[in-house]
């Protein structure tokens, strides 16, 4: 096998490789600051049901907005003999052979080596981090490891949501790249630290296990899709926080329901906005006040 492709200083020839929308705001911005993206490769279309026509992704539905040329094959955009590929959640690994033809930094959404691979944001909020940031690094065959050029330190704040803390690090990112790429790329500096893996969440890892610690499940809540069953039906939790823990409540067993207030591991959880199973979203008030439940069930 060959070396992989050197770095250019100060290229302005690129492809770019994306798929989601908060891969959307990076594309957009290197057009504005006059970079010439010859090419975008993405995600194929998808159908989401039977009978469904394809949906494009959002970076193709950018790109074409745009007037790129659009493809689905790593190989036919660096057959255009880029200087550079630049990778924002991409989903793929970029095989080898493309690496040696064409360099490539990525737009990564972690303090490298923490929360390398697909979920770097939900990890961090799910493990309680303080902070997390972005990093513009270069793309080697293995996962996120290569050497990081530039870096940027994002604070993870006590009520942080998933959307809210992804739109920010998307938008400091996007700053991020654009002013690295007008800077220079110049002297990466490898990564150092403990590692860790962001793999993907599993549904089941976002049903509320009341044995938890209140804080534990408050978090899971604010990554977004948390669960929890009542009479064998799903109720969604989409808003919900730590309460004060009254003497009282000290006795509630894991799951048991007073009102909007649920008992823990540790501690008590508010239920602020539900989703009943068939039913629209609602204040947790109304539904507490006109579900069939009774102070004292168990969720979950």
């Amino acid at each position: 096998m060959g070396e992989l492709a050197r770095v250019p200083v100060h290229p302005r020839r690129l492809i770019f490789l994306g798929t989601p929308d908060l891969a959307v705001p990076p594309l957009e911005a290197l057009v504005a600051a006059g970079f010439e993206v010859v090419h975008v490769v993405t995600r194929p279309d998808t159908r989401r049901g039977r009978g469904a026509a394809a949906s494009p992704s959002p970076v193709k539905v950018a790109a074409e907005r745009l007037g790129l040329p659009v493809s689905h094959t790593v190989e036919e955009a660096v057959a255009l003999g880029p200087e550079l590929g630049v990778v924002v959640a991409y989903g793929r690994i970029i095989k080898r052979a493309a690496l040696e033809a064409v360099p490539m930094i990525n737009l990564h959404f972690s303090l490298l080596p923490r929360w390398r691979g697909a979920a770097p944001v939900e990890r961090a909020l799910l493990a309680g981090d303080a902070v997390t940031g972005v990093q513009v690094m270069q793309v080697e065959e293995g996962l996120d490891t290569g050497p990081v050029y530039a870096s940027r330190t994002v604070p993870i704040g006590p009520r942080a949501t998933l959307a809210g803390l992804r739109a920010e690090l998307v938008d400091v990112g996007t700053e991020l790249l654009v002013e690295t790429l007008r800077a220079g790329l110049r002297d990466p500096v490898a990564q150092a630290g403990d590692e860790s893996y962001a793999t993907k969440l599993d549904p089941a890892e976002l049903e509320l296990r009341w044995s938890e610690p209140a804080e534990a499940l408050d978090r899971i809540v604010r990554v977004g899709g948390a669960w929890t069953s009542l009479h064998g039906r799903r109720l969604k939790v989409l808003a919900a926080e730590p309460a004060p823990t009254t003497d009282a409540a000290r006795a509630w067993a894991p799951g048991e329901r007073h009102g909007v207030h649920v008992g823990t591991g540790d501690g008590v959880l508010r239920l602020v906005t539900v989703q009943p199973e068939g039913k629209p979203a609602m204040a947790a008030t109304a539904w507490a006040n006109g579900s069939r439940a009774t102070d004292g069930e168990r969720l979950g």
